[in-house]
């Protein structure tokens, strides 16, 4: 369970934005965004990103909750156009298709 109260989660939180696929696109020539599935927390994960939790980072890596976005899916956002969320942990952003808001996401 991710700690809510975790002053750099809300601060995340605070950053997490709905994108379009359009500005993103950048960010994927460059092999930066990382995709996060619907069932994660996007928020938990930048979390992790950011603090360097290894062993979350690669459960949610070896169960396939977390990628690096592929040209495929790529193609398939350009053609789909759906809501986007993402927040930036750099080098990264993390980007989650979803169309509700974060916060309900708790």
């Amino acid at each position: 369970m991710t700690d809510t109260t975790n002053p750099l989660y809300v601060k995340l939180l605070g950053e997490t934005a709905r994108i379009g696929w359009a500005e993103l696109q950048p960010f994927f020539a460059r092999g930066a965004l990382l995709w996060v599935a619907a069932e994660v927390d996007l928020v938990a994960v930048a979390l992790a990103v950011a603090e360097d939790d290894r062993a979350s980072v690669a459960a949610w890596l070896g169960g396939g909750q977390l990628a690096k976005l592929e040209e495929s899916r790529a193609e398939d956002l350009l053609e789909r156009e759906p809501p986007l969320w993402a927040v930036v942990v750099a080098p990264w952003v993390l980007v989650q298709e979803r169309g509700e808001e974060p916060e309900a996401r708790h």
